[in-house]
């Protein structure tokens, strides 16, 4: 990683404008091509986030983590990544799919499918240091904390200009940013927003006994509930509550809180004892309406933002990460730049069936499960059942959804 003074001009191939993880996943990716082609890569991050690289990661009971689906596992390990991130990872082995009140469940297991593990569950700020660690051991220009005030096309890229008196000319710019900057609306790129009236409460919670490397997606009348296993007897709690309803819960006291999450789950998973702090997020399902220009790409949740249900949305970001580099290495042997339109096509063209089919399904099942009515519920416990018994199908479902298919 080379620091930069924020008073220099400078030429580089990709401006990847985000440091979390998805630009720190992008920007590790693209390490082979810098170390073969001398690609110059630059990271402009508005957090101070390198002051953590190399102080003692203390686990922490309140840590955000993300579901990580086998199909990103072996890219990590095709970056040389997943075994310094599998220190803190969990697997999960299995999966229960229930709908409160009815008896339909669909179960998917790591043994059914021949693999170690259905997906894993790591704290984010483990994986970010993984990430930042690597990139610290790169060629890469950092530009931390700093922000990108201004933003233009030009013959052959775009020009930036940052916080910190830099300036970029860059081939290729990819925001990745979390559609936080502003910068897309800034270019003219407009999003389709459907908001879903819900929010997800999102904490970390303690179980009576051993999870096991379970996983539960339970659906009730207020929402899904989600339970990812952590270490430990600990697991991440994504609750889904429609808009405002949260409020109330937020203001529980741990002891009431857990009470009425024991009530809205059942006891199939054991007896919630601790909670952590709680957090709550709307949700929406955003899109982009381009994610690709001459010299510029959206990722991440900047191109699109999904609903937690399904767990999609970082997994279809990391396939992202890596279709962008396939089509720039392939773009590369056929003497293009990296932000040329043909090599930006070729992204795209790679992207557009798994980004649709993604959505579709991720907005889908919150439509369907979201639905009060006697006869669809019937019905979803019908589905469920049959989903459960239909052994090939169910197992095509979970490896589109471990990402090992598309």
């Amino acid at each position: 990683m080379v620091p930069t003074d924020g008073t220099s001009t400078r030429r580089v191939d990709v401006a990847i404008v985000g440091g979390g993880l998805v630009g720190a996943s992008l920007a590790c990716a693209l390490m082979p091509l810098i170390e073969r082609a001398g690609l110059s890569v630059a990271v402009i991050e508005a957090a101070p986030i390198l002051e953590t690289v190399d102080a003692p990661f203390q686990p922490s009971f309140d840590a955000r983590a993300s579901a990580i689906a086998q199909g990103s596992a072996d890219h990590f390990a095709e970056m040389g990544l997943w075994q310094s991130m599998a220190e803190h990872a969990t697997p999960i082995r299995r999966i229960h799919i229930s709908e409160r009140g009815r008896f339909g469940v669909t179960r998917l297991s790591s043994d059914e499918l021949g693999v170690a593990a259905l997906g894993h569950v790591i704290p984010n700020a483990w994986m970010g240091r993984v990430l930042h660690r690597r990139l610290a051991e790169s060629s890469i220009a950092w530009h931390c904390p700093a922000r990108v005030e201004e933003i233009a096309p030009v013959a052959g890229g775009h020009v930036l200009t940052l916080s910190d008196g830099g300036r970029l000319e860059a081939g290729l710019t990819v925001l990745a940013d979390g559609g936080r900057s502003g910068l897309k609306e800034r270019l003219g790129i407009e999003s389709d927003s459907h908001p879903y009236d819900q929010v997800a409460l999102i904490a970390n919670v303690e179980l009576s006994r051993p999870h096991n490397g379970e996983a539960w997606e339970r659906f009730t009348v207020e929402g899904p509930i989600a339970l990812l296993p952590l270490r430990g007897q600990a697991m991440e709690l994504v609750w889904t509550h429609p808009l405002g309803a949260e409020q109330r819960r937020l203001a529980l006291s741990d002891g009431d809180f857990l009470a009425e999450l024991q009530r809205a789950f059942g006891d199939r998973a054991g007896r919630f004892r601790r909670v952590s702090s709680r957090h709550a997020y709307p949700l929406s399902l955003v899109t982009a309406r381009e994610t690709t220009r001459p010299g510029l790409a959206v990722m991440g949740n900047a191109a699109h933002a999904l609903h937690p249900v399904a767990g999609q949305g970082f997994n279809l970001a990391v396939r992202g990460v890596m279709d962008l580099v396939s089509a720039m290495e392939s773009g590369r042997e056929r003497g293009e730049t990296p932000g040329s339109a043909e090599v930006l096509a070729d992204f795209e063209a790679r992207r557009r069936a798994d980004r649709h089919n993604v959505v579709r399904f991720s907005d889908g099942l919150v439509r369907l499960f979201g639905i009060d009515s006697a006869l669809l519920s019937h019905a979803r416990a019908a589905g469920l059942v049959g989903l459960n018994l239909a052994g090939p199908l169910r197992r095509g479902l979970a490896r589109r959804a471990m990402g090992l298919e598309r």
